[in-house]
């Protein structure tokens, strides 16, 4: 059945729902999604948790489920309560591709989730992994959810040195754990897998061995090879951008404008922004500022790609036509900005607040 690079023994496989199912049951986290596994509210966690641990999507989910109980609301949000919703998540592209989803749900299924799989993998934004934990979860289908998490557990398990971001690994490996689904426990089954790469078969050379229910059978953890497995190819070095961030004001109100609709951060709101290390001159005349100084520096880190941002302060004498014009009230409140912008806010806020304060006085 398997390509001789990944081969996993199929004691090993069919002997992890025996064991891992029992452990689950008495060890699983607390989490809200878990309580009442409907599948939006499996899908909706599923995407959060895409790139983003579980601690930082807890306050998201509960606030996001607050005002978008369910498909039919989420389809029919206004796209700036969206994007406020998920600010502070970053990749905004998962939440559009939600707001899609749950709009064909709306016309092609009369706003029920479909149960298919093919019907689950071609609604927009979700994969294998997520169309299988969906199906799995909230379904109680036997359909695996493989992504990083499970291969590394797998792998470890079954010592195996194979490529884990070769795809007729992922292939290999869903196609032997759909065999072995323990009819009754599908949901559970799924959840522990994900369990287990989550709190004890951790990356980097950290896992918590001695608390593994599969220990005793662990071929990583028996050979000493449990820092060198999973294996993977290298990653590309990440890109350095560098960039000037103006925050621009007038009338004490701030500056935001729109980026394009296609590319990093697509259509979301941003400060005011050059590529490269423009000349203080150049920005002045750019943004037709007459008071310019610098205000610091940040790092913000993306999957290809790192900004590194010299921060700036201006006054300009108009409200220039090409940018939005917010107070602060609603740069807080109402707009989403991306987390690539945190200091750069957090810089408009404080020195707005200072400024609110000496004028009261």
């Amino acid at each position: 059945m398997n390509d001789a690079g990944c081969r996993f023994p199929a004691d090993l496989i069919a002997a992890l729902p025996v064991r891992l199912v029992p452990w689950f049951l008495a060890e699983k986290r607390d989490l809200e999604w878990r309580k009442n596994p409907t599948p939006y509210r499996v899908w909706v966690s599923e995407i959060m948790l895409q790139q983003t641990r579980v601690e930082a999507v807890k306050p998201f989910y509960d606030r996001f489920l607050s005002v978008l109980p369910d498909i039919a609301s989420l389809a029919a949000a206004d796209e700036e309560t969206l994007l406020k919703l998920w600010e502070g998540l970053g990749y905004y592209r998962r939440v559009r591709n939600m707001q899609a989803a749950a709009q064909l749900i709306m016309t092609e299924y009369g706003g029920v989730f479909p149960q298919e799989y093919d019907q689950v993998r071609a609604l927009p934004g979700i994969g294998d992994y997520t169309a299988g934990a969906i199906l799995s979860i909230a379904f109680g289908k036997p359909e695996p959810a493989v992504d990083g998490n499970v291969l590394r557990v797998i792998t470890r398990i079954t010592g195996s040195e194979a490529n884990i971001d070769d795809t007729k690994v992922r292939k290999s490996m869903t196609a032997l754990l759909r065999e072995v689904y323990p009819a009754d426990h599908c949901s559970e089954f799924t959840q522990s897998l994900m369990e287990l790469g989550a709190t004890v078969c951790l990356p980097n050379g950290d896992p918590r061995c001695l608390f593994c229910p599969m220990k005793q059978l662990c071929r990583a953890f028996a050979d000493g090879t449990i820092d060198r497995i999973p294996v993977r190819k290298p990653k590309a070095g990440r890109r350095i951008e560098n960039l000037a961030v103006l925050i621009l004001r007038h009338g004490g109100k701030i500056a935001v404008g729109k980026r394009p609709e296609s590319g990093l951060l697509a259509g979301l709101w941003e400060f005011p922004n050059v590529s490269g290390s423009p000349a203080s001159a150049e920005l002045k005349k750019r943004f037709s500022v007459h008071t310019l100084k610098e205000a610091g520096t940040a790092v913000h880190i993306f999957s290809h790609v790192e900004w590194h941002m010299t921060l700036y302060e201006g006054e300009t004498d108009e409200f220039l036509p090409d940018f939005r014009w917010l107070s602060p009230e609603e740069l807080q409140r109402d707009t989403a900005l991306p987390g690539a912008f945190k200091a750069a806010r957090a810089i408009a806020l404080r020195q707005n607040t200072a400024r609110g304060g000496r004028k009261r006085r």
